[in-house]
């Protein structure tokens, strides 16, 4: 309304099963499918508008998660659908509906895309939907939601899900990502935009791509057999090596943290010895991954005695012969340690790896 001149505010929620599935809804009116939402209404904020959203829509009682994107969106003309289906101040369809135009009569839209879920398997299965407000609810692979959804939103989707798969933030106008975006950007756009020269630094710092670093110890027994721990986090069929994650955001070093990890990990306060090898890995659309692997020496029985697990982190610990680590740690993880034992036995290193392999 033109004596309302303040942007609409939507929330849409990126509702995910623990198959990494979205949640794609279809209107009662046969309109174009969309992702749960709408307009927020009087004084709430995006995510308790997107809460009371999914409790009205899906009976599904979950909050707001991480917010992976914002998309601003320039007024339509006057009369034009709202945010997503809906005429003027837009409804329960609000963020997830077709979001073509603008906000209607002059108002320009403004939606936060935040994550929702993991959804349990069962809640997933015996979704609740009420009465009137949607006629199916379809999970979806995230190529098949983008299809299926229309063009505004499936872009504003492939956004969200590269911010989520890359722990950052999509800044998108009009459904497009921004050229300073630190997710979502083309990365042939984002070269693109470098050679030209037309990123300012700001920008240009944003829009670059990022690594994920961790440090990693090899003990090995008097057997030679190596020391590996279960994590209590991710498939914990799936056994490490000691270490962690670097806080280079505090000025910590791959050195520095590979103490402390195994410090807090295992108890032992011990310096590493030599750098054995860096391993460089990278899955598409994900950051690449860089662990730096370091000598820890040999635990006799009185060290391994004095193991003292951190509990919230570690289930138990245990060495195993290098012939048997098939069946404790992933393949990757298999090739690094086994690269690292061999330059242990030869003297050779650091060693550079690629997903374990020289």
């Amino acid at each position: 309304m033109p004596d309302r001149p303040s942007p609409l505010v939507a929330a849409t929620g990126v509702v995910l099963d623990t198959r990494g599935r979205v949640l794609v809804l279809a209107p009662p009116d046969a309109a174009d499918p969309r992702l749960p939402g709408g307009t927020v209404e009087d004084t709430e904020t995006p995510e308790e508008g997107l809460a009371r959203l999914l409790r009205k829509e899906l009976d599904l009682a979950l909050p707001a998660g991480r917010l992976l994107a914002v998309d601003s969106r320039p007024p339509g003309p006057a009369g034009a659908n709202g945010p997503g289906g809906t005429n003027g101040a837009g409804g329960a369809g609000g963020a997830g509906g077709a979001g073509g135009a603008g906000g209607a009569g002059g108002r320009s839209l403004v939606v936060h895309v935040h994550l929702v879920g993991p959804v349990p398997p069962h809640r997933a299965a015996a979704l609740s939907l009420l009465a009137g407000s949607v006629t199916g609810a379809r999970w979806l692979a995230p190529d098949e939601a983008c299809a299926a959804l229309p063009a505004p939103v499936a872009s504003r989707l492939r956004a969200a899900l590269a911010a989520l798969h890359t722990g950052s933030f999509a800044h998108l106008v009009d459904g497009v990502p921004h050229p300073g975006s630190p997710a979502g950007l083309d990365p042939a756009r984002r070269v693109a935009l470098e050679h030209s020269g037309t990123l300012d630094p700001a920008s240009h710092r944003a829009s670059r791509p990022k690594a994920v670093t961790a440090a990693s110890v090899l003990f090995t027994d008097p057997g030679g057999r190596v020391l590996l721990v279960q994590p209590t986090y991710g498939r914990s069929d799936r056994w490490n090596l000691p270490g962690g994650g670097i806080d280079s955001d505090l000025g910590e070093i791959p050195r520095a943290a590979a103490r402390r990890e195994v410090h807090e990990e295992i108890g032992l306060d011990l310096a590493p010895g030599r750098l054995l090898a860096v391993n460089w890995s990278h899955k598409a659309g994900r950051p690449a991954r860089i662990r730096f692997l370091y000598d820890g020496g040999v635990l006799d029985a009185p060290a391994l005695a004095r193991i003292r697990l951190d509990e919230t982190e570690l289930l138990q610990w245990r060495t195993v012969a290098p012939a048997d680590l098939r069946g404790w740690v992933k393949p990757a993880l298999r090739r690094q340690i086994t690269a690292c034992l061999t330059a242990l036995a030869t003297g050779a290193g650091p060693l550079e790896l690629h997903a374990g392999r020289p």
